[in-house]
Order: C-alpha cells, then sequence, then structure tokens
C-alpha cells in the first residue's frame, strides 16, 4: 500500500462509519416514535371524530366512533404481537378527550386533554434541557443502549441531546401558540381540521431535527455491551485463579 492509498481508505472508513451511524440512528428514531403505523395510529382516531363531526354534527356518534377504532388499533398490534405502546397511548388519549367532551356537552373539548398534554410536553422538554437531562436523552438513550451514559461520558451527544429537545420544545409550543387561541374562536369543525393538518408536520420537523442533531455526534456509548465484557472478564479472572488453586 502506497502512502497515497491510506488516506483514502481512511476517508472511506470515515464514511462507512458515518453511514453505519447514520443508519443506527434512523432505526432508533424509528422505533421510538412508531414509525409510519405510530403516525397512523396517531392521527385515525381524531380524524374519524372530526369527519364524522362535520357530517352530522353528533358528538356521541363521533366520540364512540374515535373511540371504537383506537380499541381496534390495539386489538390489532395485540393479535400480530406488536408493541402496543403508541397505541395504547392513543387509546388514553382518546378516552380522556371523549370523557371532557361528554361532560361538557362541547365537542371542541374532544381535543383538549391533546392540547394540554402537547403543552406540558412542551415545557417538559425545555425545562428538563434546562436542568442539564435533556428530555430526549432519557427517551432515546435506552433505544441507543447507551442509558445516561451521555450524561457525563459523552459531552458531544449530550450537546445534541439538549438541540433536540429545544426543537422538540419550540416546535410544541408553537403548535400550542396556534391551536389555543383557535380553540376559543373557531368552531368545531374548522378548530378539528386545522388540528388534523398539524398532527404530522410538526412532529416529522421535530424528528428530522432530531436525525440531523444525533448523526452529527458522536456514536453512543453501548453500556450493555460494557457491562458484558465485564462479567465476561470477571468469570475469566475467577476461573483464572481456580485454577492457580
Amino acid at each position: 500500500m502506497t502512502s497515497l492509498d491510506k488516506p483514502t481508505e481512511d476517508a472511506q472508513r470515515d464514511a462507512r462509519d458515518a453511514q453505519d451511524s447514520r443508519a443506527v440512528t434512523e432505526a432508533a428514531l424509528f422505533e421510538a416514535f412508531g414509525g409510519l403505523r405510530g403516525m397512523i395510529e396517531t392521527v385515525l382516531p381524531g380524524l374519524l371524530f372530526v369527519t364524522i363531526f362535520t357530517i352530522n354534527k353528533d358528538l356521541h356518534s363521533a366520540a364512540i366512533a374515535a373511540l371504537g377504532v383506537s380499541i381496534l388499533l390495539v386489538v390489532v398490534r395485540l393479535v400480530m404481537k406488536d408493541t402496543v405502546k403508541h397505541a395504547f397511548s392513543g387509546v388514553f388519549g382518546v378516552a380522556f378527550g371523549v370523557v371532557f367532551a361528554m361532560m361538557t356537552g362541547n365537542a371542541k373539548d374532544f381535543y383538549l386533554p391533546g392540547m394540554l398534554y402537547t403543552l406540558g410536553l412542551a415545557l417538559a422538554y425545555i425545562i428538563t434541557t434546562l436542568a442539564g437531562v435533556p428530555l430526549i436523552g432519557l427517551i432515546l438513550g435506552p433505544v441507543f443502549k447507551e442509558n445516561l451514559s451521555w450524561r457525563t461520558r459523552n459531552p458531544g451527544r449530550k450537546k445534541a441531546y439538549a438541540k433536540a429537545s429545544y426543537a422538540w420544545g419550540l416546535i410544541l409550543l408553537t403548535k400550542c401558540a396556534i391551536l389555543f387561541p383557535l380553540y376559543w374562536w373557531a368552531d368545531t369543525t374548522q378548530f378539528g381540521w386545522v388540528l388534523i393538518a398539524l398532527k404530522i408536520p410538526p412532529f416529522l420537523l421535530a424528528v428530522w431535527l432530531t436525525w440531523v442533531f444525533l448523526a452529527k455526534a458522536p456514536p453512543p456509548i453501548d453500556v450493555f455491551a460494557e457491562m458484558e465484557a465485564e462479567e465476561k472478564a470477571e468469570k475469566e479472572r475467577q476461573a483464572a485463579a481456580r485454577s492457580a488453586e
């Protein structure tokens, strides 16, 4: 190998490492946020609610349909033996919305628990980041098998998590700044369609920014692999000590 070959090989290896890092990040984000199916499960109950209410203006039938489809999504997940966390969160969100709307008799209140949740989540992203424990790191740490190692052992990764958490917080706060005034001013049908329209684009923007920040960050420290290596080394030391006796 000539001296001219080495930089080329190093560059190729760095490119492969970067590509692998991006692929791992994409897979982790897909798992954490549910991917396409998770987005469908998030949007479908609300879409069905506003569609039925737009057609017949009947709160009860719209609420029952939304709750029914959210339960059906959970059943499908259970039958397929798939993870149900996204579908279950959808059921709880729809159930709270149905209870609110039925109690007040105002169809717009179907969306109120979700709006309050979004506001609380936005504040959580910002507050936890200011406290030095960005929420997106707490969410994605176990997915990347790094747990909380990024807090003290991987400062570049902690910085990326902080940027991503601020991005999530600001995007969700912007969404709230649009929806809460409309909650008071718009009629139920208009408000419902605007809310549905704002379900996916802000989410995709936040996920994309998270991917951008993490793809440029140092790779995660696999603490599970470290623990396994330590256990293996300890067993080898014990075996060596027994053989020496």
